[in-house]
């Protein structure tokens, strides 16, 4: 059963209709299938998506980065690279699922893949905390980050998160230390990081595997120190004033990469990735090839520097006397 956003109530209705169509069984006995009817009601589903999704504000926007059938971290990894293992647990304390990570080849080349993974339904949801790293989670990554340099080996990260997990366990565990120490020596590696934003990046929790030489974010996405919800919860203390916040946080791709904090956006099939994985991995794969070549091709003197310039750059402000 698929699911729909309220905004796409008129597409859902449409859709429907168009199933019925399609299904020669829906009446009694064996019907016509009506390839005419078919063909008009699907050039007016792409006609209705395309006016939809073209003028999407922040909050829906945000709404479509969360939504359930939106390929996650798993599939990307599942077809954008070969012979990929999967390597676990921190050296400390255990396992985190909310994160997967392990090495393979990507364009018959050896790379680090550090993916988090939501789940595709409410058994993986849960078995995966719904994305929400803790600090074992971070303590592995970092751990893998520094054997991926070791062999001058990159890193590509795939970042979708509601935030770091915060219950009382992962706080006792050292959850802002591990965050931390994760920003510390992502900043110092000498190795191409690459981070890709494929659903929502909220807070420490993205950005914990998120310092990067080359930030690249799907067309429908976010990425900001808090949620929407939260931000409105401490500013008006009202969170269902998240679609304000939205707005006003400037947390969507466009509005991010005039801050210098996105480097590209992909566009995303009619309807979103969600209507068509195939489509969006092939043009991710096609980018990240594009982009661990530049970034071997411009940092021939030092990756740190120009690390380094990347996050001077980032952001606005202005000086007062």
């Amino acid at each position: 059963m698929k699911n729909y956003l309220e905004f796409e109530r008129d597409i859902k209705g449409l859709e429907e209709e168009l199933d019925k169509l399609k299904d020669p069984f829906n009446k009694e006995g064996l019907s016509q299938v009506e390839t005419e009817k078919i063909a008009i009601l699907e050039k007016e589903i792409n006609a209705k998506l395309k006016v939809s999704y073209a003028n999407l504000n922040a909050w829906q926007k945000t709404q479509v980065a969360r939504h359930e059938e939106r390929p996650k971290a798993k599939f990307f990894i599942d077809n954008l690279f070969e012979e990929f293992i999967i390597l676990s647990g921190d050296r400390f304390y255990g396992e985190d699922k909310s994160v997967i990570a392990g090495f393979g080849k990507f364009n018959n080349k050896s790379v680090l893949v550090i993916g988090q993974e939501k789940g595709e339904d409410l058994e993986t949801r849960i078995e995966r905390n719904f994305g929400m790293m803790d600090p074992s989670g971070y303590r592995k990554t970092v751990r893998l980050m520094r054997l991926a340099e070791k062999f001058k080996i990159p890193v590509i990260s795939f970042i979708d998160t509601p935030g770091a997990y915060p219950g009382v366990g992962a706080e006792e565990r050292g959850q802002g230390e591990a965050i931390a120490k994760n920003l510390l020596e992502m900043s110092k590696l000498e190795v191409p990081i690459i981070s890709v934003v494929i659903g929502e990046g909220a807070s420490g929790g993205a950005l914990g595997i998120g310092v990067c030489d080359k930030m690249i974010m799907l067309e429908n996405t976010w990425y900001s120190v808090i949620s929407p919800e939260g931000c409105a919860s401490i500013l008006w203390r009202d969170a269902a004033k998240a679609p304000e916040a939205a707005d006003a946080m400037k947390v969507m791709p466009d509005d991010l990469k005039k801050m210098g904090i996105c480097d590209r956006i992909i566009k995303e099939p009619l309807g979103g990735a969600h209507r068509e994985f195939d489509k969006i991995a092939s043009k991710l794969k096609k980018i990240i090839i594009e982009e661990i070549s530049l970034i071997k091709k411009n940092n021939k003197n030092s990756l740190l520097d120009s690390r380094i310039d990347r996050y001077d750059k980032m952001g606005i402000f202005s000086e007062s006397s």
